[in-house]
């Protein structure tokens, strides 16, 4: 069912892949996950917020999170703070002909990025990580995903 939308899951990034950063520290999303992204065609990047990983995010997932944040009062300094952060470290991106991104150095940087990166899909985005840290988080271990599983109620 490659690029073929179900009704309901449209936008829904699964999988994982492994690629390389080119010379140029170009990444290439995969085509399937290109056509979840939609309209409009830009990526919101962030530094992980309790993981040494990148979160990609569509502007549609982005506005939903977003609205969150908006929710909180100009006086709440504690959201302000934490947006105020996350936006200064975060990054805009948009695909080239080839579909590549190319994410800015201090993001990079922060997650240990340098010639592999592990794609990793999460439903509402995607995560690059390194291939080091992926496999030391847990990322493909079966008993933290049972742990996981559980506390969700999956």
């Amino acid at each position: 069912m490659t690029g073929e939308q179900i009704p309901g899951f449209e936008g829904v990034f699964v999988g994982s892949f492994m690629h390389s950063l080119d010379p140029k520290k170009r990444l290439t999303i995969p085509s399937d996950w290109r056509e979840q992204v939609g309209v409009p065609t830009t990526l919101y990047v962030l530094p992980g917020v309790d993981e040494e990983c990148l979160s990609v995010l569509p502007a549609r997932e982005m506005s939903r999170r977003l609205d969150k944040i908006r929710r909180h009062s100009i006086t709440d300094k504690k959201a302000r703070h934490f947006a105020r952060v996350l936006a200064s470290r975060s990054d805009l991106v948009s695909f080239d002909s080839q579909g590549r991104i190319r994410v800015k150095d201090e993001l990079l940087d922060f997650a240990a990025l340098k010639d592999q990166v592990m794609l990793v899909g999460t439903f509402e985005g995607f995560e690059l990580w390194s291939p080091d840290r992926w496999k030391s988080s847990g990322g493909s271990d079966k008993g933290s995903l049972e742990d996981a599983a559980a506390y969700v109620g999956f």
